[in-house]
């Protein structure tokens, strides 16, 4: 869509889709025109498009062959040449916008379109996956920080804040989009070089995606990871019927901890969303464990139902 005057607008949009895959947490990608991973993402057309919404279920159906449920509006990205595929200012006349959705889905089949995949979210963020402890990249990555940001106090405190460098700091799992913006704002990811037309560098952490979708993304995984705690959206990527071991998995999953295990499930108990079946799981390869499932009703609202996520110390 175009305004007025020698500048006009392109407004996009951009769909983050989030299912479970083997207990991982996985986003659906199609291959951006770079050949890097991107969001599903079409332009909107104000002739043709009643809604965004509309517009974004059609073309992510049209692209990956699925079919999307529940979503939410995510956030506006509207940086200046952030479609060239840069997040810096280009050359380029239009401003490219692009408004990012959140879909959880439980419906994590094959997607039909050979090109259209289910993506591990934590293979793009490595950094974000606290389950066994600090991660492989992690120390590498704080040493280049802390090279980056020299003497400067401000960026230390940054540092020490959004990755828990010291103990007197704890990992917030809902900061994903902080980090990332950290670390792209020390050229420490891909993006950033190519953003600025220097070589890559050669360790740099994760998997790169088109334009700023890797940002996008961030932005989707810090929302959900922080909705874990008020909004039982964690069932929204379950089958009918789980375990409760399940059902910890895929919130380790999302948020990249190791829970502790008697006290997640005596949170789960404590909060009343969930019902015992009366059947048990025959996939659980040792003792058979009892399944469970939602408690009827709408769970969007009333009073916060979030599940617990106690860490292991």
């Amino acid at each position: 869509m175009e305004t007025a005057g020698e500048q006009g607008v392109r407004i996009g949009l951009s769909a983050v889709v989030i299912a479970l895959r083997d207990r991982k947490a996985c986003v659906l990608t199609i291959p951006g025109d770079d050949g890097a991973a991107a969001l599903p993402f079409g332009p909107f057309d104000p002739t043709r498009d009643r809604t965004f919404e509309l517009a974004l279920r059609a073309f992510v159906t049209a692209q990956t062959g699925f079919r999307l449920g529940f979503v939410e509006q995510l956030y506006t990205f509207g940086d200046l040449g952030r479609g060239s595929p840069r997040a810096t200012p280009g050359p380029e006349r239009h401003r490219e916008v692009s408004v990012g959705y959140l879909a959880l889905t439980a419906d994590a089949a094959d997607v039909p379109l050979a090109e259209a995949r289910w993506t591990p979210v934590l293979d793009i963020f490595p950094w974000e996956d606290r389950r066994d402890g600090a991660p492989a990249c992690f120390a590498t990555l704080v040493a280049d920080l802390a090279a980056w940001a020299a003497d400067d106090p401000r960026r230390q405190a940054r540092i020490e804040t959004l990755f828990a460098t010291t103990p007197s700091h704890r990992w917030n799992e809902g900061r994903v989009l902080d980090r990332y913006e950290l670390l792209y704002e020390a050229g420490l990811v891909a993006e950033a070089a190519r953003d600025q037309d220097r070589p890559s560098p050669a360790a740099a952490p994760g998997r790169a995606m088109a334009s700023d979708h890797r940002r996008i993304l961030a932005t989707g995984l810090g929302r959900l990871r922080s909705k874990l705690k008020y909004r039982p959206v964690l069932f929204d990527l379950m089958p009918a019927t789980f375990t409760l071991s399940e059902l910890q998995g895929a919130a380790e999953a999302v948020a990249g901890l190791s829970l502790h295990k008697q006290n997640f499930r005596r949170g789960v108990e404590r909060t009343g969303l969930v019902q015992p079946t009366g059947r048990l799981s025959p996939a659980t390869g040792g003792r058979p464990a009892e399944l469970f499932r939602v408690i009827d009703g709408d769970l969007s609202t009333g009073e916060t139902l979030g599940l617990p996520l106690p860490a292991q110390r």
